[in-house]
């Protein structure tokens, strides 16, 4: 494989060059721990294939998230031997995870640092774009390096992927993401294997804070409580209103007062208000999972079929030193 990476249109895109056999539509592939069905071959001119030979560069659709770069893509026989190898692999990635002695925490870290316990601070981060990811990377490198090594074991863009969380456990490392959010399966193993993920949506946010904690100085945080998502299935504009969606409450609950978060591929597109929320005609207060509802976003009209609603609250919390 030659690279990964999240196209905001199309979802997770592999770029490979066919080495040996021939690849096609419909074909069970796995590379590194994600296993997937080819839904399309695109080659380097913007054609679409229906197989691909030896030599021949070409862009896989179908993954269900991004492997990583340089794992090597191969076609399997069927989907039960594919998650097979999937499985094993992930098994593997968590032994050495459980393996792990203990996990650094930002609000422990100036007293690591001062008792000298720790001399290198692993980081996993992912962000939106190529230009942010190099932008929060540059001010992660520009840290002051004499007490303590911020080093970066991995960076890519797109969600931060059960891949990224399972890495951050076997190598002590915190996970940053730079307006992404985890997946539903990253996010449930990070917090059971107690893995450090710290979410941001402004560059400077990420360095003061990484700063405050190696002085020991980290005020108490914000910490947010996810209530549940709505998938949006159809749009409707409605003239003096704007756009509304039509969604489906996929878990949790989604309620009229919580701030809300838009994603699209899992990046995240817009933070804001509820301006409506409905079931059929009728204003609601909340709507749980599993039920149908039109929602209303303050200010903002930019939804699609497809997109991810997610609803949250934030409360203050005292760090523990």
């Amino acid at each position: 494989m030659l690279e990964a990476r999240l196209d905001k249109g199309r979802g997770p895109v592999a770029t490979v060059l066919v080495q040996d056999g021939t690849l096609s539509i419909g074909d069970t592939v796995v590379a590194g721990a994600v296993t997937g069905k080819i839904r399309a071959l695109v080659d380097d001119r913007g054609a679409r294939l229906k197989k691909a030979g030896p030599s021949t560069p070409v862009e896989v659709l179908g993954l269900p998230s991004l492997p990583e770069p340089g794992d090597p893509l191969l076609g399997v026989t069927d989907q039960l031997k594919a998650q097979s190898i999937v499985s094993f692999r992930q098994l593997k990635m968590r032994e050495k995870a459980l393996a792990a002695s203990s996990r650094i925490r930002l609000e422990d870290l100036g007293r690591a640092i001062a008792e000298g316990q720790l001399k290198e601070l692993a980081v996993v981060l992912k962000a939106d774009v190529q230009g942010s990811l190099e932008a929060v990377a540059d001010q992660l490198n520009k840290l002051p390096q004499d007490k303590i090594k911020v080093r970066i074991i991995r960076q890519g863009v797109g969600a931060v992927t059960e891949g990224d969380v399972l890495l951050a456990a076997a190598s002590n490392a915190i996970v940053i993401g730079f307006n992404v959010r985890p997946e539903r399966k990253a996010a449930d193993i990070a917090e059971r294997d107690e893995v450090e993920l710290r979410l941001y949506t402004v560059i400077y946010d990420v360095a003061e804070e990484m700063k405050k904690a190696m002085e020991g100085l980290l005020e108490p945080t914000i910490r947010e409580v996810r209530l549940g998502a709505a998938e949006v299935r159809d749009t409707f504009k409605i003239s003096k209103v704007g756009t509304i969606a039509g969604c489906l409450v996929q878990d949790g609950r989604v309620t009229r007062t919580a701030s809300i978060r838009l994603l699209r591929d899992n990046v995240v597109i817009h933070t804001g208000k509820v301006a409506s929320l409905k079931r059929f005609k009728d204003d609601a207060g909340e709507v749980k999972a599993g039920l149908e509802c039109g929602i209303g976003i303050a200010g903002y009209n930019d939804v699609k079929p497809g997109d991810v609603i997610e609803f949250f609250t934030t409360e203050k919390v005292k760090e523990t030193l």
